[in-house]
């Protein structure tokens, strides 16, 4: 192996634009990783230690993560557990780069490990707060119709906000009921509407006196007819406040946003008796175990098979 390649600033920038091309992460994603590589480096400079990957060791990650845990903006405000993961996490993957990708000599990742984080709870609607958020929009108007088309097409899909933004009109088959979607890691899987879904958005297009491309579209701000209305195209923050406006009006406990939804989605199918690998599928996680969180639902169902089954009633 290579000892030194480079100092740990210019690898890291090549790590990033690997996992753009490569690896195809969001920018979001990207945006994260080149955050915590930035930290790593400012702490490395701060301490006058070698920028260098063949000076990492257990030892600097401990202290690293001792600055971590102790870290406090000038508020007062500290990094919470999960984030100090993200960052270790972080640098694992950005050693297992240099290791495989770079041949270069440095920390073998699998010696750092990561403590066991709490089991991630995620908030679903029951099927009263559900009803009551779906007839929340007034659809006197296009508005109304196009709101109600994007509540009932996140709960009968589970689409991420950022894919449901992303949707053409010539995407949609009302005949065979699904469509195609490219989501994380341009991975595409194939999405299926319900009924009530394919009657909301057909009446919602029917109201529109446009040919955008843009499945749902903004009516705020000045009209734009280029490229076949791309700047009409309703963005993620815009569909996050649309849910949280009507989550409001519904009077739910909590602000619900298109997560919500698809959480929502996912708890109703695993309810309902689908197993967890077809869950998988459709929620397109690419790991079985980000679908294990929504397994707390089914407590339900456990309890029925138990009562059915168990000798001593």
């Amino acid at each position: 192996m290579n000892v030194e390649s480079g100092d740990i600033k210019s690898l890291a920038s090549d790590f990033l634009d690997y996992l753009l091309i490569e690896k195809s992460l969001s920018p979001l994603t990207i945006r994260d990783y080149r955050h915590y590589l930035d930290r790593f480096i400012s702490w490395l400079e701060s301490n006058s230690l070698p920028l260098k990957p063949g000076n990492i060791d257990l030892d600097l990650v401990m202290k690293y993560r001792v600055y971590l845990a102790n870290f406090q903006t000038p508020k007062g405000v500290g990094i919470k557990k999960i984030t100090q993961n993200y960052h270790i996490i972080c640098l694992r993957s950005f050693l297992r780069y240099l290791i495989t990708h770079r041949d270069i000599n440095t920390l073998n990742p699998d010696k750092i490990e990561l403590p066991k984080s709490e089991g991630r709870i995620v908030s679903f609607l029951n099927s009263d707060q559900l009803n009551r958020l779906l007839n929340s929009p007034q659809i006197s108007d296009e508005i109304g119709l196009r709101d109600r088309a994007i509540l009932e097409l996140l709960f009968s899909t589970g689409l991420r906000v950022s894919e449901l933004s992303k949707l053409n009109r010539d995407q949609m088959n009302f005949e065979t009921k699904e469509f195609g979607v490219k989501g994380k890691g341009n991975k595409v899987r194939v999405v299926f509407l319900s009924d009530t879904a394919c009657e909301w958005i057909t009446r919602y297009l029917a109201a529109r006196k446009d040919s955008f491309r843009p499945l749902f579209i903004r009516y705020s701000r000045e009209r734009s007819e280029e490229k076949q209305g791309e700047k009409m195209r309703l963005m993620p923050r815009s569909i996050q406040l649309i849910v949280r406006k009507y989550s409001k009006k519904a009077g739910l406990p909590f602000d619900a946003h298109p997560h919500t939804l698809r959480h929502s989605f996912a708890t109703d199918l695993l309810i309902q008796g689908a197993d967890l690998r077809s869950v998988q599928e459709m929620l397109g996680h690419e790991s079985i175990r980000t679908t294990q969180v929504y397994t707390h639902v089914t407590n339900k169902h456990l309890k029925e098979v138990y009562r059915k089954y168990h000798s001593r009633k």
